[in-house]
């Protein structure tokens, strides 16, 4: 990493937070030109972050910034920002196509607004950034397309849970594997970077929730490892960021850490090597799918909700003010209701009777017992695929609380 990016320009889609902003910043300490490419231009109300915070933050550090309001998707957006990109910094060095979109749902639970969103967004709209720079990389000396997006790994795992989502980041690494040959004679590297752990990001928050980021790492290990990559004549390669950065000398990652007390939990779309690292606890066997079978235990559905109904009070229903509908699959097929809203709570088997369930939950037995006996937390089971969520997703982050009045009673 003996080379510097200082005077380079660099086109980051998505920049105004996560991931994006930290390369932007990495960036920036060298001296750098940075075009935030983002859709933010007003403060969103529960992600942090605009195109013009970011630059701010970008100047702060010692580069130079061009805030521009674009939606990847828009054909017209994006060539204007590239224009005046050129116009402001004379070129462009450096893509880093970063812009995604996200949902973990499954085929009948994936609306095609949604699936439209994220091939728009995560496949055509690298495609499109990529498409209209490469005549302006053509002409540095150190072009580079970086896409965040994860290696190509054909395994049903990846695919079974959220297909619509693994298609669509999929479809950001085949730009890789295809335009790195394509334009390897025009000196462009071209590559992919993927987290090794999940990464502690605004979207992740209002994803899994609070309690989930301190099990991530630090935006800025991607940043580093971005870095490394820039400064280099790599191309056609899939990079995981830890593996990368202990190529480069790394031994001690507890700085990018969030808590280096708690496990880390994996990303998805990891290689078998890399999944083996991590230690054989819950966050792992989300991934690895070789949990114990619970049928071995005699805890049935109905004495999990009697332990539920023994475990309500007032105060617990004033804290958690909503109705639960639990839809437990598989030859069971049952629906179960929990009322944490009225008096002092209420459980029963069927629908609620004191109106619509504010959040309904489906799953299979082996899910379900898991969740009761805190081996395995709601928010880490919605991660991964093993429970559905309908209805308003705060409250159903409050179930954690039951969780824990659960654990000693089971």
């Amino acid at each position: 990493m003996s080379m510097s990016l200082a005077g380079k320009t660099l086109f980051i889609t998505g920049a105004s937070r996560g991931i994006g902003k930290a390369i932007a910043l990495r960036a920036a300490r060298d001296g750098a030109n940075v075009v935030i490419a983002a859709k933010t231009n007003t403060p969103h109300p529960k992600l942090e972050g605009t195109v013009h915070s970011a630059a701010q933050e970008v100047e702060a550090v010692g580069g130079s910034c061009l805030p521009c309001i674009v939606d990847v998707r828009d054909e017209e957006q994006v060539q204007n920002a590239v224009d005046a990109a050129v116009k402001k910094f004379g070129g462009i060095d450096i893509v880093v196509n970063n812009a995604s979109a996200i949902s973990l749902t499954g085929t009948l639970d994936t609306a095609m607004k949604r699936y439209d969103l994220m091939h728009s967004v995560n496949t055509r709209g690298t495609f499109l950034v990529s498409k209209l720079c490469i005549p302006h990389l053509k002409k540095s000396s150190n072009a580079h397309i970086l896409n965040i997006s994860p290696p190509l790994l054909m395994e049903p795992r990846w695919f079974k849970t959220h297909v619509a989502y693994t298609m669509a980041k999929f479809g950001m690494s085949m730009c890789v594997l295809g335009m790195a040959d394509e334009l390897k004679s025009d000196n462009i590297c071209v590559n992919a970077l993927w987290p090794k752990t999940a990464i502690a990001t605004a979207a992740m928050e209002m994803l899994g929730g609070k309690d989930i980021t301190k099990n991530c790492r630090k935006p800025t290990i991607m940043a580093d490892a971005a870095y490394a990559i820039l400064t280099g004549r790599s191309t056609g390669k899939f990079y995981i960021d830890e593996k990368l950065l202990r190529e480069h000398g790394v031994t001690n990652f507890d700085e990018y850490a969030v808590d280096k007390n708690e496990p880390l939990a994996p990303d998805f779309f990891l290689p078998e090597e890399e999944l083996k690292s991590f230690a054989k606890n819950e966050l792992f066997q989300l991934f690895y799918g070789n949990e114990e079978s619970s049928q071995s235990t005699p805890i049935s559905v109905e004495s999990v909700f009697n332990k539920i109904k023994s475990s309500l009070n007032e105060e617990l229903v004033n804290k958690t003010k909503g109705i639960y509908a639990f839809h437990i699959t598989g030859p069971e097929n049952e629906v179960w209701f929990v009322d944490m809203k009225n008096g002092s709570g209420a459980v029963g088997k069927g629908q609620p009777p004191a109106g619509s369930a504010d959040c309904i939950f489906t799953m299979e037995l082996d899910s379900f017992i898991k969740m009761f006996t805190g081996s395995l937390k709601p928010t880490s089971a919605f991660m991964s695929g093993k429970m559905k969520l309908k209805g308003d997703m705060a409250l159903a982050m409050k179930l954690e609380r039951l969780m824990s009045a659960m654990k000693s009673k089971l």
